[in-house]
């Protein structure tokens, strides 16, 4: 696919994809979910790619989905476009490698959605944050519902979600909507030494990380710490990851996976 809205870089095993609409605000449209479900399926293919960060070109990361386009459609078109952008989100959840938000200007509605659909959140001192959606009439329809109290706690998502207040970097990342929080100019940079830093760990176990750890969270406790018992036991045995990895330690050398 030739791409119109987004743009790859692949450097040290690190793939950024940057959201380029800078005259929308880098709004969410219909082009914007097929060119991401595209980049998704090619990175899933790049063995060499470790690490993704998403981030936007411009004042914004993401402003919102696109209100042009949303405008004009009627009750069933509503729910397809709802439908599009969740199943986008969750294609990017269920990528194997970890994906970062490297938040650089406003995240909001869709904008904040995709960041939410991310595996955590790096923001600017910049970033502005906000689903206000029910300033149009309108609820989210990306999954904020039902992402924003996993994340930040039911009280603080329906505060969030009902008054369409907009909050600060530092007083999102006091309620745990962001992970951490840098001067814009050092943004990317310091995203991409945590990028780097989990790249270097072992490939496999980061994956099962990722999954044990969102699959958990839709089991009960038992279920999930034996999901976590039987993947913690996959990394065992004769050049297995783990194998690798313990026996380097043993050795006081740095493991070559």
């Amino acid at each position: 696919m030739e791409y119109e809205i987004l743009k790859l870089e692949i450097a040290d095993g690190i793939a950024i994809v940057t959201i380029s609409r800078p005259m929308a605000m880098n709004a969410l449209n219909t082009r914007f979910f097929n060119e991401m479900d595209d980049m998704i399926l090619k990175l899933n293919n790049l063995p060499d790619v470790k690490v993704m960060i998403i981030t936007g070109e411009g004042k914004a990361f993401v402003a919102g989905a696109d209100i042009a386009e949303m405008v004009v459609k009627n009750q069933g078109e509503g729910s397809d476009f709802s439908r599009l952008g969740q199943n986008t989100f969750r294609n990017l959840e269920k990528m194997e490698i970890p994906v970062i938000a490297a938040i650089n200007g406003f995240a909001l509605g869709g904008g904040l959605e995709l960041a939410m659909g991310c595996d955590f959140r790096i923001a600017s001192t910049k970033a502005k944050f906000g689903q206000p959606e029910v300033n149009l009439g309108l609820i989210p329809g990306f999954a904020a519902t039902q992402r924003l109290s996993r994340l930040v706690g039911l009280a603080d998502a329906l505060y969030l979600l009902m008054t369409a207040d907009m909050i600060n970097a530092q007083e999102a990342l006091r309620i745990g909507l962001v992970q951490k929080v840098f001067e814009p100019e050092v943004l990317l940079e310091e995203t991409m030494k945590i990028a780097k830093t989990i790249a270097a760990k072992g490939p496999r176990a980061v994956t099962l990380i990722k999954v044990v750890t969102r699959k958990g969270m839709e089991m009960d406790f038992e279920q999930g710490c034996e999901l976590e018992s039987m993947e913690f036991g996959s990394l065992f045995g004769k050049g297995n990851e783990g194998e690798i990895g313990m026996q380097a330690f043993l050795k006081k050398e740095q493991p070559k996976w």
